[in-house]
C-alpha cells in the first residue's frame, strides 16, 4: 500500500529534526570553535553559494541518498513511521536513483539559498525579474510535489514520478 501525504510529512518532520540537530552544532562549530569560517559568506557570492552547499546541502542530501538507498533502506523518519522509497518492483532503490529523486526533491531548497545569497548582496537595490522567475519557480515545484503527492493515484511526487519510484507502507 502507498503512503499517504501525511505519512510522508511526518517522516520528513522526524528527518528534520536529525537535520536542525546537524545545523544546531554546524552553527556552534561555526560561531565558537572556527569562526574564522564565516567569513566565506561576506565576500563572493560565489564562495558563499559553494560554502552553503558543501556544509549544509551536500549532508543533507547524502544522507537521504544513503539512508533511502538500498544501502540504507529506510532514513531515520521513515523507519519510525513505517514508509519505504522502492522502485517499480517494490525493491530497495540503487543508489542513482536515490542520487536523482534527492536532486529533485532538494532542488526548491537549493534555489531557495541561491535566491536568498542574491537577496542578501542586493541589499536596497531594485530586485531583477530572474529573481521574481527563480522565486516563481521554487514555490512552483513546491506546490507541483505537494499536489502530486495528495492527488496522483499512488500518492507518487513528480520527483518519485520522474525517478520511478514510490513510497509505500511496510511492516514493522
Amino acid at each position: 500500500m502507498n503512503a499517504t501525504f501525511i505519512m510522508r510529512f511526518k517522516a520528513f518532520m522526524l528527518d528534520y529534526l536529525l537535520i536542525l540537530s546537524y545545523l544546531a552544532v554546524l552553527a556552534i562549530f561555526n560561531i565558537f570553535i572556527v569562526p574564522s569560517v564565516q567569513s566565506l559568506f561576506a565576500g563572493s557570492l560565489v564562495v558563499a553559494q559553494f560554502t552553503g552547499f558543501l556544509m549544509v546541502t551536500l549532508p543533507v542530501s547524502i544522507y537521504f541518498i544513503i539512508s533511502d538507498s538500498v544501502i540504507g533502506k529506510q532514513s531515520f523518519g521513515k523507519k519510525k513511521m513505517g514508509i519505504m522509497v522502492v522502485n517499480e518492483r517494490h525493491e530497495a532503490i540503487r543508489i542513482h536513483h536515490a542520487i536523482g529523486r534527492t536532486l529533485l526533491k532538494f532542488l526548491p531548497w537549493e534555489l531557495s539559498h541561491y535566491l536568498v545569497y542574491r537577496l542578501v548582496y542586493l541589499g536596497d537595490a531594485e530586485v531583477p525579474l530572474n529573481y521574481y522567475i527563480i522565486g516563481g519557480t521554487i514555490y512552483a515545484l513546491m506546490f507541483v510535489y505537494i499536489l502530486t503527492t495528495l492527488f496522483t493515484k499512488r500518492k507518487k511526487s513528480l520527483y518519485d514520478i520522474v525517478v520511478r519510484t514510490q513510497v509505500i507502507k511496510v511492516g514493522t
